[in-house]
C-alpha cells in the first residue's frame, strides 16, 4: 500500500503532465474580414455602386493604389502549431472591380492559390560583395585612409584640389 506522500506526488505529477499536454495544442486564429456569404451574394455587378457596397459589406480590407481602384476583402484562418510559426490554413479574397461611373463591374473570388510560401535562407541575408571576417572588418581600412593613390596629374592639397 502506498503512503499519502507517494499518492500526493503521483497526483501532482499527473496534473503536471496534463497541463503540459494541454499547452501543446495548436491555436487557430481568424484575421481580416468576416465573410457573410448572404451579404456577398447580395452585391450584384451592374446594379450596385461603391456606396451601396460599403453599406452592404462595410469598408474594404484595402483598396488598390495603382490603376483602377479595386476593393479587396480578405479573410484568413491561421493555425499556429506549438513551437512553430503561424501558417495560413484557409484564405478567401474578394476583389470588386468598378467601372468609370463607380458601378460594380465584376466580383472575383480567390483562395489559397494566392498564398505565397517564403523560405528565407537561414539567419543571413545573401548580399553581393566579399564575405569579410571580424578581423577584416576591424582592421580592413588600416593604411587606406589618406592614401589618395597619388601619381602624375593627381590633384594634391585640400578637398577641392587646391593647396
Amino acid at each position: 500500500m502506498r503512503s499519502f506522500g507517494q499518492m500526493a506526488w503521483l497526483s501532482v505529477a499527473s496534473l503536471g503532465l496534463v497541463a503540459a499536454a494541454s499547452g501543446c495544442t495548436s491555436i487557430t486564429d481568424h484575421r481580416g474580414y468576416i465573410i457573410d456569404q448572404a451579404l456577398v451574394d447580395a452585391v450584384q455587378p451592374g446594379v450596385d455602386n461603391r456606396q451601396s457596397v460599403e453599406k452592404t459589406l462595410g469598408r474594404p480590407t484595402f483598396t488598390s493604389q495603382f490603376g483602377p481602384q479595386d476593393w479587396y476583402y480578405i479573410s484568413q484562418n491561421v493555425k499556429t502549431p506549438p513551437f512553430r510559426r503561424p501558417r495560413t490554413s484557409d484564405q478567401v479574397i474578394y476583389r470588386l472591380r468598378f467601372d468609370a461611373a463607380g458601378n460594380v463591374a465584376a466580383i472575383d473570388k480567390r483562395g489559397m492559390e494566392k498564398v505565397a510560401r517564403l523560405n528565407p535562407e537561414g539567419d543571413k541575408t545573401p548580399t553581393l560583395g566579399r564575405n569579410r571576417g571580424l578581423l577584416e572588418d576591424l582592421f580592413g581600412n588600416v593604411g587606406t585612409v589618406g592614401a589618395g593613390g597619388g601619381g602624375a596629374g593627381a590633384p594634391s592639397g585640400g578637398p577641392n584640389g587646391s593647396q
